[in-house]
């Protein structure tokens, strides 16, 4: 079993994070930290290149947590809420962390909700964090 995580550079999504090495070390769990790009092309390979960076911080981070930890970038053209849902489908995880940030009704009528999406069609337990102000 395993907890897995949604990860962006942003406040949301290191708060996502830490909750998510929080309940992987109170659980026992391997960590799956999942950080999506729909790709396309405007996906260049200064983004590949800057995602990598971005990995590569979060494994350096997580190296001494004691935690059996996955990173994975993700550039299937793919909504990350897909992609969240996939990997939690293929690792049978128990739990998925999400980060939540505050947004207008007009942003999630135009943009959506991937965290909405997250919490609807996941195939187990959604724990969705907040960020400190």
């Amino acid at each position: 079993m395993t907890i897995v995580v949604g990860y962006v550079s942003t406040k949301e999504g290191r708060a996502a994070l830490d909750r998510a090495v929080e309940e992987a070390k109170l659980r026992g769990r391997r960590l799956v930290v999942v950080h999506s790009d729909r790709g396309g092309s405007g996906f260049t390979g200064d983004n590949a290149a800057s995602q990598e960076a971005t990995l590569q911080g979060v494994r350096d981070d997580l190296a001494g947590s004691g935690i059996d930890v996955d990173v994975r970038g993700l550039v299937r053209g793919k909504e990350p809420a897909e992609d969240l849902i996939a990997v939690a489908e293929e690792t049978d995880a128990e739990l998925i962390v999400i980060g939540l940030r505050r947004r207008t009704p007009v942003g999630k009528l135009i943009l959506g909700s991937n965290a909405q999406r997250v919490l609807l069609d996941a195939p187990c337990p959604v724990l969705a964090v907040k960020a400190d102000a």
